[in-house]
């Protein structure tokens, strides 16, 4: 009897043991989980940025080229009403 019940004792033990060593591993992936998925998101954001950059330029050069075109339009209308 007295087996029995120190063998339920020790199971008890290792099983309260074990769940506190998942707890832990639990833990911890949760903390790799939450720093690969703030790393990941500091990389969308420089990309995102760097996308949002290229496209600031790019209209800017368009818009630009844009005027200059106007100007130019301007002046043959300018210089055909003179005739």
């Amino acid at each position: 009897m007295r087996k029995t019940i120190l063998a339920a004792a020790f199971m008890l033990v290792a099983m309260v043991s074990c769940q506190d060593k998942t707890k832990d591993k639990l833990e911890d992936a949760k903390e790799a989980v939450g720093a690969e998925v703030e790393q990941k998101m500091d990389t969308v954001a420089e990309k995102v940025e760097k996308a949002i950059d290229s496209t600031q330029s790019k209209t800017g050069k368009i818009l630009e080229k844009g005027a200059e075109k106007m100007d130019e339009a301007a002046n043959k209308l300018k210089e055909a009403a003179k005739k």
